[in-house]
């Protein structure tokens, strides 16, 4: 079943405001030169440049994302953003679930589930990010591990328009490292299979798998074609306009 490749870049922490606003414009100059892509594009600057980022990219098809989202949608939450304060400000999607988050902040399944809830609630679409550690992959329980992800943060409102799931594998994050081609779809695959077991085989017939973990110009051509690849979320290489833009035309053309 035909799906539209998503090209995401999560740019992290990275960028202050005319670092950000010269990235933005670049990609949006790019991809404009694409004419009419067979893909979509996504970028998911820091809060800071949300705005910036949105000027910079207006009259493109570039989409604007955060990277992450508070679950309520106001109140006594210091330091956090609601979804509909990141609608407000032009966003369309949000990542969320990233490993960064389960690892550094202490994020669960139920939460990263009620913030999926959230962003549907606010018309946002969520992008929840899913995958192993090392130690996890090596003790051969990499399907166990995304299953659980799945089961636990994918709420019952996820379809294939509110919803992309983004795996990413914790040990090939910025570190060059990556699956073999052949492990990489044999995880999207068995992906699949969980979300159909969740939500049904035509949601999950529908519904993007993007790949993420060190995705860069010499191998998203490979990757990008693999049968239950539906993208790439990339990191350090979208820092990057002609990095981030050489991995997308491997797949959307010239």
């Amino acid at each position: 079943m035909a799906r539209k490749i998503l090209i995401a870049g999560n740019w992290k922490m990275n960028g202050l405001l005319q670092d950000g606003t010269n990235l933005a414009k670049e990609v949006a100059n790019e991809v404009k030169k694409l004419g009419k892509p067979e893909c979509e594009f996504l970028v998911c600057p820091p809060f800071t440049l949300l705005d910036r980022v949105k000027k910079a990219l207006r009259g493109s098809k570039v989409a604007l994302g955060a990277q992450d989202c508070h679950m309520a949608e106001k109140g006594a939450h210091t330091g956090d953003i609601s979804p509909l304060m990141l609608k407000d400000l032009g966003c369309t999607y949000a990542l969320i679930g990233h490993s960064e988050r389960r690892t550094n902040h202490g994020e669960s399944n139920e939460l990263v589930c009620k913030k999926a809830l959230s962003l549907h609630a606010s018309g946002l679409k969520a992008v929840i990010c899913i995958g192993e550690t090392l130690e996890e992959r090596e003790s051969g329980k990499t399907i166990e591990v995304c299953t659980n992800q799945i089961m636990g943060s994918v709420p019952e409102t996820a379809n294939a328009t509110n919803t992309v799931i983004a795996y990413e594998p914790v040990w090939a994050i910025g570190t060059g490292k990556t699956p073999t081609a052949t492990e990489v779809q044999e995880t999207h695959a068995a992906i699949r299979k969980v979300v159909a077991k969740k939500l049904g085989k035509s949601v999950a017939n529908k519904m993007r798998l993007l790949y993420g973990g060190s995705v860069k110009p010499s191998n998203a051509t490979e990757l990008l074609a693999l049968e239950d690849v539906d993208g790439a979320l990339i990191g350090g290489a979208s820092l990057k306009a002609t990095d981030f833009m050489s991995i997308a035309q491997s797949v959307c053309g010239k």
